[in-house]
């Protein structure tokens, strides 16, 4: 009858409903604590002032584990759907919780492990006892549990001080993730999409493992490339050798964007590795050598980058690059080879004409390209007056008088007047220190990645998007400060809040406990978005349910 949202049927099903959720029977109950959401859905304001959330608080404590689960289920649903509902659950319910999860069904186990990230942490020692408590829901046998439990371990990371019970944490997270990569194609994706996230922020989990996400032939590419990215961020000094010779044999491939993403890591490798530089360059020249055109492409647009992390050091291998100039016909590996030349043209004797080979298609080519040409013609003539001043007029006419492309047209009217009132200055400017090239811009924002923490197993840690831009009128979830919160280096910033606790022993709904009004401690991991925008608490004191909310 939950399912009959008509005003009428709704009326009848009110008495019955109060009854059913009072039955003896165990599958009453819990049937009817699933009714509640339905219906709250339906009628808010009914289900409010007919008391059902106070009936739902008390099944907490039923007997039954399963009516457990499916109270937390409810509850948790309305929390999520209402705007001045807020589920907290104090440290006595969230014990209760946890001793039920060894009774309940697979489900009922997540329903419960999902509640419990409602569950704030107030003293020291709270968060690592609860996670002590859920580590034996690793070893489940379903996914979802796996995940689940993963994610409240995570989360109560951020509430624990003793790094010694954290290490230890990490050391029990490794192999049940680890272990989902045996189940299907589907669960190793979405296992995958959840290890990239984590690692980002406790790469100790895995750091030992790095084998078990070698691409197998019959991986399909979503998987393949999954791993690829995982190997590519737990590579280090001690492993990069076995890292490097991996992605080699993957360069070798039948599938084109694999081998291109496998090319691109062994570039990202030679920069995120300083002491392995070398190792990768020899292994790009050996791809090179292959003269498979899109291997050699690639190879030439991750060259550029280790060009400009590592400048002045590899200049040597330039002739083999210019060796490749026929097969190049993507825009970004000439654009990428131009930069090169124009680069290094006090170094290439035939710099000229190489750039003059590309201006033949000037006009044709994508804008990307013209602006590299552009500059690079500009960078011979200040270090090679004598043999840019021919080209040099000809590619500034095209580029101010025959180029549509504001960006391009603007860049060679900078130059030509740079050119023509100081040579000196334009010198400075395109031959200026560039910013160093890092892998720190393929790490997600850390407030953005704590946000994705607390979404584990969900659809936004697959898309690694935040839900808010996917679920309209999603409640956005946040770390919830507490004396046990530890600090950032980030540093302090105001944050006032209260937090409202779904008590066992009151005789309100939800009540509300005000937090100490001194500033409360983060850690380096928990600093997030509700207090860098500065989000305050507002309270409906008209409303007998409405707790104080993150607005």
């Amino acid at each position: 009858m939950g399912y009959i949202q008509v005003e009428k049927i709704v009326d009848v099903l009110v008495d019955p409903l109060r009854h059913s959720l009072s039955d003896r029977d165990p599958y009453v109950r819990k049937t009817a604590a699933t009714c509640v959401a339905k219906l709250y859905m339906y009628d808010k304001v009914l289900v409010e002032s007919e008391h059902f959330i106070d009936m739902l608080r008390d099944l907490l404590n039923d007997s039954n584990p399963t009516v457990v689960a499916s109270a937390v289920a409810a509850l948790t649903e309305i929390s999520e759907r209402s705007d001045n509902i807020q589920l907290r659950l104090n440290h006595s319910i969230a014990s209760k919780l946890v001793a039920a999860l060894g009774e309940c069904s697979e489900w009922g186990q997540t329903y419960i492990l999902e509640a419990l990230m409602y569950y704030v942490p107030q003293e020291p020692g709270d968060a690592e006892m609860l996670a002590e408590r859920i580590s034996p829901r690793l070893q489940h046998a379903n996914s979802a549990v796996v995940l689940t439990s993963t994610k409240v371990m995570m989360y109560l990371m951020n509430y624990m001080s003793n790094e010694e019970e954290i290490s230890q944490l990490c050391r029990k997270l490794g192999p049940p993730l680890v272990t989902l990569l045996a189940s299907g194609y589907e669960v190793q994706y979405v296992a995958l999409r959840n290890i990239q996230l984590i690692i980002q922020r406790r790469p100790e989990i895995l750091k030992n493992d790095i084998k078990v996400f070698f691409c197998k032939y019959d991986d399909p590419i979503c998987v393949k490339l999954g791993k690829l990215e995982i190997i590519f961020r737990l590579a280090n000094d001690v492993n990069v050798d076995l890292v490097l010779n991996e992605l080699k044999e993957y360069a070798a491939e039948v599938d084109v964007d694999f081998v291109r993403k496998a090319v691109r890591a062994i570039g990202r490798l030679a920069v995120k590795i300083e002491t392995a530089a070398d190792r990768c360059i020899a292994a790009l020249l050996e791809l090179i050598q292959t003269k498979v055109n899109y291997v050699v492409q690639e190879a030439i647009v991750v060259i550029r980058d280790i060009f400009r992390k590592y400048p002045n050091q590899y200049e040597s291998i330039i002739s083999t690059l210019c060796e490749n100039l026929d097969d190049l016909d993507e825009p970004e590996a000439k654009a990428s080879m131009i930069w090169i030349i124009g680069q290094y043209a006090d170094r290439i004797g035939n710099a000229d004409q190489l750039l003059d080979d590309f201006l033949y298609t000037f006009l044709e080519e994508p804008y990307e390209v013209q602006l590299a040409l552009l500059t690079a013609t500009v960078k011979l003539f200040v270090q090679r007056p004598t043999a840019g001043q021919d080209l040099v007029p000809k590619v500034l006419k095209w580029a101010t008088e025959e180029v549509d492309n504001p960006d391009l047209r603007d860049r060679g009217y900078i130059y030509w007047r740079l050119l023509s009132t100081d040579p000196a200055a334009a010198k400075a400017v395109v031959l200026s220190d560039k910013p160093a090239i890092t892998t720190e811009s393929d790490n997600l924002d850390p407030n953005f990645l704590d946000e994705l923490l607390l979404h584990i197993g969900s659809l936004a840690s697959i898309y690694h998007k935040s839900p808010v831009t996917f679920i309209n009128r999603y409640k956005p979830r946040f770390l919830i400060p507490s004396p046990a919160l530890r600090k950032p280096d980030r540093g302090d910033h105001p944050y006032h809040s209260q937090s409202a606790y779904v008590s066992n022993d009151s005789s309100t709904p939800m009540q509300q406990q005000e937090q100490p009004s001194s500033m409360p401690q983060f850690n380096d991991w928990s600093y997030n978005a509700a207090a860098s925008n500065g989000r305050v608490v507002s309270t409906q004191a008209n409303n007998p349910y409405s707790t104080d909310l993150l607005q």
